[in-house]
């Protein structure tokens, strides 16, 4: 087939290596190699006379977007799970197939989450400040300094006990939890049996927990869920997890809480927005720790992504079912 009537794809950002080579074998693919996101101007240019586009979250794929592609684009395929960026509605509307990829992030993100309760509850960023700025050594008649809190023992409440849920609470269940309990739209008595976990209220969750793990999807119900009351609900030693999304949480009311005492810690994979401003005050609070949206930033989890919006590309242009359809 000649070059020129190969199908055209846009990618909105640079991809994989692997990934841009096994689709520049099939089809014409233009990259946005500017770094960071793309400004409005760029996407828009991009776009135009495209089969398909390889996305990312962030950059929305909007009304304006599908007009300027034109009618030919026949598929979009997201690099993500969250679907949120895209016009769902309008792209079903005009016959245009939309791709994600689910279940490959759940490993990557539970073991993140992990990592986030372990480093909050051992202040672990606080200690590396203090052996930077050679405070360690100078403390130590201080027997409570940076005293930290044990998993083992603790009370463990999971919100959204879906795939990444599960896996989060069957990583922790095997530092020796006295209990797990977990809360959602409905039970999940197969997953709950799988780690020995009890369905309660949100409330309840709030209030029996040490350790509250946000992995929940998001809806118009739970936007702000982890609000001014959830958080006085809490034990003033709750540390509290966010690997679901910022929007889930206010928080204008979790800086309060974290300020105030009125719970222990926080570790944050997402915010609102995203990235987060330098001058958000969050970032002033020695007991929240915030890393920039790495839930599947793993080399195995990111190439399995990549090959996933490439397979479901290669079959979009070609006509045959994609793989990961969103719907």
């Amino acid at each position: 087939m000649a070059s020129s009537r190969l199908p055209k794809v846009f990618a909105v950002k640079a991809i994989p290596p692997a990934g841009l080579a096994r689709l520049r074998q099939h089809c014409q693919v233009t990259v946005n190699e500017k770094k960071g996101w793309p400004t409005r101007e760029d996407l828009l240019q991009g776009v135009r006379g495209m089969d398909a586009l390889f996305v990312f979250p962030f950059v929305k794929i909007d009304r304006e977007v599908l007009d300027v592609a034109g009618p030919q684009l026949k598929i979009v395929a997201t690099h993500s799970v969250g679907l949120e960026h895209i016009d769902l509605e309008l792209c079903k509307e005009r016959g245009i197939k939309v791709s994600y990829t689910p279940d490959v992030l759940t490993t990557a993100t539970a073991e993140l989450a992990v990592s986030l309760v372990l480093a909050t509850a051992r202040r672990l960023d606080e200690c590396f400040c203090a052996v930077k700025e050679g405070v360690w050594g100078t403390c130590w008649e201080n027997s409570l300094w940076l005293l930290g809190k044990q998993i083992s023992g603790s009370v463990v409440g999971i919100v959204g006990l879906g795939r990444i849920g599960l896996a989060i609470a069957k990583r922790l269940a095997a530092f020796e939890v006295s209990k797990i309990v977990y809360t959602g739209r409905t039970p999940r008595p197969e997953s709950a049996a799988a780690v020995g976990a009890e369905f309660v209220s949100f409330d309840e969750l709030c209030k029996q927990s040490d350790f509250v793990v946000a992995s929940c999807s998001v809806n118009e119900s739970n936007k702000n869920l982890f609000n001014r009351e959830a958080f006085k609900k809490m034990k003033p030693t709750s540390i509290f997890v966010n690997v679901a999304r910022g929007v889930i949480v206010d928080q204008e009311a979790l800086y309060e809480a974290l300020a105030s005492g009125e719970i222990g810690a926080a570790g944050l994979d997402v915010t609102n927005p995203e990235p987060l401003p330098p001058s958000d005050p969050l970032l002033t609070l020695p007991n929240c720790l915030i890393v920039p949206h790495i839930g599947s930033l793993t080399d195995t989890t990111r190439k399995i992504m990549c090959d996933l919006v490439v397979d479901n590309i290669l079959a979009g242009v070609e006509g045959r079912p994609i793989i990961s359809p969103a719907f």
